[in-house]
């Protein structure tokens, strides 16, 4: 700091008047007190230079930042001017003002900039905008009343946050986004409306339902009541789902009722199978039986064998379910066995086939001494070709002669 009455941008007289030396001259810019030391006024005054060359900094690297917008960069830049221009303080206040005239090209430039960044803002907006309105009317149009309603949700929020448009487009544009928006709605409650009341209605039918399984738990009529829960189940499946807060109450009601009906037929079931399981001891002691005959050397004692067996099984009553199929596949095994060599031995029998077998030899026979008799005679005449004719005849008559005897023995 200087503290001599003299200074590189001014001076302090005897009488204590502060002048500033500028291009055009000293100009007067204050009076400091008489018998104070020069030295103060001086520092005073260089203070109030550093808060505003301060000023200009600031408003230097705010514009630099792009922290200001244009409009207030401009107004900041006016006050600024003002604020330097003919103020009393000793510094280099053309340099100031220089700098701040330097600001000035800068601010129009970020004004261009920021214009062209809105522009193209607005036009990213108008694309995002007309797209957010043709994937409402796409919604609008469709069926998904729960997706489609989250989503138009959403898609209103991003709406919201996008820059406007001119007033002609953002209006056209947002008068169809919200008639999307309210036929949707509008479709949306109807929907709903009526699945309220199917749900209503599907309440009640499965409260009917409940009530006839209820009715049927006590019932011992096993089968025929195993049948009908088959049928409450399909007719509960048909009546659709009730509200959301007691379709949970109404199938555990449901299926309670069930419950109680097929614990009580399994707990009885349980007690025939203990009962069956002494007819199960004798069926498989018949089994033992049965199965000796396999395989069939004698169809006839098997057959007298098997009437027997059959009989002695059906008598035996009822064996646990959980045994029916191996027992019963034991048994239909040899039966099947007996079933088998009866008709091989029929068919090995069978009247007519061994009638057909002898009057296709008796025919095969005559055709084969007819041919020998021709042969003869053409042999006779030197004709090589017929002679050729009858021999390939001949043994082809013989070959069929040979299998129709074959076949004929089979039969006898």
């Amino acid at each position: 700091m200087t503290t001599a009455a003299e200074h590189p941008w001014g001076r302090v007289d005897d009488e204590g008047n502060v002048h500033l030396r500028t291009a055009d001259g000293e100009r007067f810019i204050g009076q400091w007190a008489t018998g104070s030391e020069p030295a103060e006024a001086i520092a005073f005054y260089e203070r109030r230079f550093a808060a505003l060359e301060t000023e200009v900094e600031l408003l230097e690297k705010r514009l630099a930042s792009g922290a200001l917008s244009p409009s207030d960069a401009v107004k900041a830049l006016d006050k600024a001017r003002e604020n330097v221009t003919g103020a009393a303080a000793l510094g280099d206040l053309a340099s100031l003002e220089a700098r701040l005239t330097a600001l000035a090209p800068q601010i129009e430039k970020a004004r261009e900039e920021r214009k062209a960044a809105r522009e193209a803002e607005v036009a990213a907006a108008g694309e995002r905008k007309t797209a957010i309105v043709g994937e409402a009317e796409a919604i609008a149009a469709g069926h998904d009343y729960r997706k489609g309603g989250e989503r138009l949700s959403a898609l209103l929020d991003e709406w919201k946050a996008l820059p406007r448009l001119s007033k002609s487009a953002d209006d056209a544009l947002w008068h169809r986004f919200s008639a999307a928006r309210t036929a949707f709605m509008r479709q949306r409650k109807t929907f709903f409306a009526e699945q309220d009341s199917k749900r209503a209605e599907a309440k009640k039918a499965k409260e009917k339902l409940i009530a006839e399984a209820e009715a049927l738990s006590t019932s011992t009529d096993w089968g025929a009541t195993a049948g009908a829960y088959r049928d409450l189940m399909a007719r509960w499946k048909a009546a659709g789902a009730a509200p959301r807060h007691v379709e949970d109450k109404l199938w555990k009601r449901f299926r309670a009722a069930q419950d109680v009906f097929f614990a009580a037929r399994d707990e009885a079931n349980q007690a025939l199978d203990a009962e069956f399981e002494a007819n199960a001891v004798v069926k498989e002691q018949i089994l033992v039986e049965a199965e000796a005959l396999l395989p069939i050397t004698d169809l006839e004692a098997a057959r007298k064998s098997w009437h027997d067996i059959a009989d002695r099984w059906e008598a035996a009553g009822k064996v646990p379910r959980a045994r029916i199929q191996e027992l019963e596949g034991r048994l239909r095994k040899v039966e099947q066995a007996i079933r088998s060599a009866g008709d091989r031995e029929w068919k090995r029998t069978d009247p007519e086939k061994s009638a057909r077998a002898d009057d296709m030899i008796g025919k095969l026979e005559r055709a084969i001494t007819e041919t020998e008799e021709a042969l003869t005679k053409a042999e006779a005449a030197g004709d090589a070709k017929k002679v050729k004719d009858l021999t390939a005849k001949l043994a082809s008559n013989r070959s069929f002669l040979e299998m129709a005897q074959k076949a004929q023995a089979d039969f006898s």
